[in-house]
């Protein structure tokens, strides 16, 4: 992956400019926590930089998780794949999954402490499972980089820690639109603080406290 680069991006809804203009880049290895008050524009941004840089193998997990409710834990998680394999396969493992992928996705769920969910549909599960089965989906998906909004809000204590450990692991260089500053500062490289739609605050998070931080909220 080569250095990410926004230039002068700008978002608006209707008439009102929401985002920007701002710039930033994001080098491989690069693990970048967006903080801020809610409606600052972190997802705005994690939003700008999907459409500039899925095609250079981004992968996103949505703040509203995308999951299909109906349909279980497993195949939730194969969805992330859906699009490398012929259409006769994904219609097979509807209801005749091979055994690789179960096995496969069954050491992702047991890594989430989701183990004996595996075929429970995704609508009887709780808010914090069913964030967890997002991120088991998008580290199945893979790609060159993570964007994810919000990834452990729903989560707590050691279910947090975990879900974070697991998508870095996967995923080296990502965005993560956070508001747990604490957890910001332990797992990402460098932090860009939001407010109003530009960029406050652009460090390395070695160099700050949670106390930096407070001027955003």
């Amino acid at each position: 992956m080569t250095v990410l680069a926004l230039r002068d991006a700008v978002a608006t809804y209707g008439e009102v400019r929401v985002l920007g203009p701002l710039s930033l880049t994001l080098a491989p290895g690069e693990r970048v926590a967006l903080v801020g008050r809610s409606g600052a524009g972190k997802s705005t941004l994690l939003s700008v930089m999907y459409d500039r840089w899925r095609d250079q193998g981004a992968a996103l997990m949505p703040q509203d998780l995308g999951l299909v409710t109906t349909l279980s834990v497993f195949h939730n998680v194969y969805m992330g794949r859906l699009d490398r394999h012929p259409w006769w396969r994904n219609l097979l493992t509807l209801v005749r999954p091979r055994p690789a992928d179960v096995a496969e996705i069954d050491t992702l769920l047991g890594r989430l402490g989701l183990a004996d969910k595996r075929w429970t549909p995704c609508g009887e599960l709780s808010g914090g499972q069913r964030q967890r089965v997002a991120a088991a989906r998008v580290i199945h998906q893979g790609g060159g980089m993570l964007l994810a909004d919000e990834p452990v809000s729903a989560l707590d204590g050691p279910l947090s820690e975990v879900t974070l450990t697991a998508l870095t692991d996967a995923y080296p260089t990502a965005v993560l639109a956070m508001h747990d500053v604490d957890l910001a500062l332990r797992y990402c490289t460098r932090v860009i603080g939001i407010q109003d739609g530009a960029i406050a605050i652009d460090q390395p998070s070695q160099r700050l406290s949670a106390t930096d931080l407070l001027p955003l909220y």
